[in-house]
């Protein structure tokens, strides 16, 4: 069996959920919640933020809480890799649904410009420890995601959403628009 891994990643965490089986029929294997951050330090869900508002300046800290990130998220990967419900397949693949790719440089305001470090340092670290585990992936903006998926997928935009709908349904909990963006970024990956 094979699999493919889709996430949705936040500040200090990601949705992810594994699809298995082909494009035509895509099965969901696992949804789960991955911690990018540690949860008994507060500062390491936003470590470019000094408080609200603020950007955090010193570089000691952020290298101390971005050791301490990298650390989590290479925990947390290897963690849902080695789950039982995936451990009889192999991955061939994984895609990111991020908010944004921009370049945090560019950004003037220094309060919007921690948000765009942050994104890009999350982003960063799933890429990082799913290639230390040898999984490929490739990394879809948000509001590219649906066309992405219907040229990907070569099914219109209706389709998806109502085959994604109907992934989560069987579940106890919710489906929300998180878990729905991952799905469709495993899908994805499995094509």
């Amino acid at each position: 069996m094979t699999y493919a891994l889709g996430f949705r990643v936040k500040s200090g965490r990601a949705v992810a959920v594994a699809l298995a089986g082909s494009c035509a029929s895509p099965a969901l294997l696992a949804r789960c919640e991955v911690l990018l951050s540690d949860p008994a330090i507060h500062e390491t869900k936003q470590p470019y933020h000094a408080g609200m508002g603020t950007a955090q300046e010193d570089p000691k800290t952020i290298a101390r809480l971005v050791s301490i990130i990298r650390r989590c998220a290479r925990t947390s990967i290897d963690q849902l890799l080695t789950d039982d419900r995936l451990t009889a397949g192999s991955c061939q693949g994984a895609a990111l649904v991020v908010g944004s790719v921009i370049d945090p440089e560019e950004v003037g305001n220094p309060h919007i410009r921690a948000h765009a470090r942050e994104g890009k340092l999350f982003r960063g670290v799933v890429e990082e420890a799913l290639q230390a585990n040898h999984v490929h992936c490739t990394v879809i903006v948000e509001k590219k995601l649906a066309a992405e998926a219907a040229k990907t997928l070569g099914r219109r935009d209706g389709d998806i959403k109502r085959m994604v709908g109907d992934l989560g349904r069987g579940l106890a909990g919710p489906w929300r628009a998180d878990e729905k963006a991952a799905a469709i970024g495993a899908w994805i990956a499995l094509g």
